[in-house]
């Protein structure tokens, strides 16, 4: 008797994307590109699918962008908050990154909430604090705002070899939003 394993889900990540493609993960794949390999994996799965969407672009392109990938039966977004030229967050503090203003980013996430259709399509903030060694007092400084303007769940985002601060942060996180999901 074999058991059946299979996934719950998938992610639709803008560096396989890319790598795909042969070329650099810095947003140069269009969201319609990116929509279209996403049409064809539900050609064979019904499966709930998270899209990251690296930093959703200007305001006015998030909110139109976000109504196209609810539409298609995406259940969720990952934004990532960064401003300019988006790089892989893996080189971390070796290239020229910038982290997005807190204001800036929660205006974006309010703008995303008000295009939505549903209760059921959900906006996850990724943050960026600790891969650009702003320590976790800042990334809870960020999650607490995010939130406030609609973010539906956190995701933290490290590249230290120790996951010493993604646990503090996670405790921190948990013990003030219990019931908010954090990747």
């Amino acid at each position: 008797n074999k058991e059946k394993k299979e996934f719950d889900g998938f992610w639709s990540s803008s560096l396989t994307d890319s790598t795909l493609k042969g070329k650099p993960d810095i947003e140069i794949i269009e969201i319609n590109q990116r929509l279209n390999n996403i049409n064809e994996i539900f050609d064979v799965t019904t499966k709930p699918l998270i899209i990251d969407v690296d930093t959703g672009g200007k305001p006015e392109h998030f909110e139109i962008n976000i109504k196209t990938i609810e539409r298609m039966g995406i259940s969720a977004l990952i934004v990532e908050d960064k401003k300019g030229l988006k790089k892989n967050s893996l080189f971390g503090t070796k290239v020229k990154q910038e982290q997005e203003d807190i204001k800036s980013f929660c205006k974006k996430i309010s703008v995303g909430k008000n295009a939505c259709s549903s209760n059921d399509f959900m906006i996850i903030s990724r943050i960026e604090s600790l891969i650009m060694n702003k320590g976790v007092n800042d990334a809870i400084n960020r999650a607490q705002n995010y939130i406030d303007a609609g973010s539906d769940g956190i995701m933290i985002h490290d590249k230290k070899s120790s996951p010493k601060d993604v646990f503090k942060f996670s405790k921190i996180f948990k013990k003030k939003y219990p019931n908010i999901p954090l990747v």
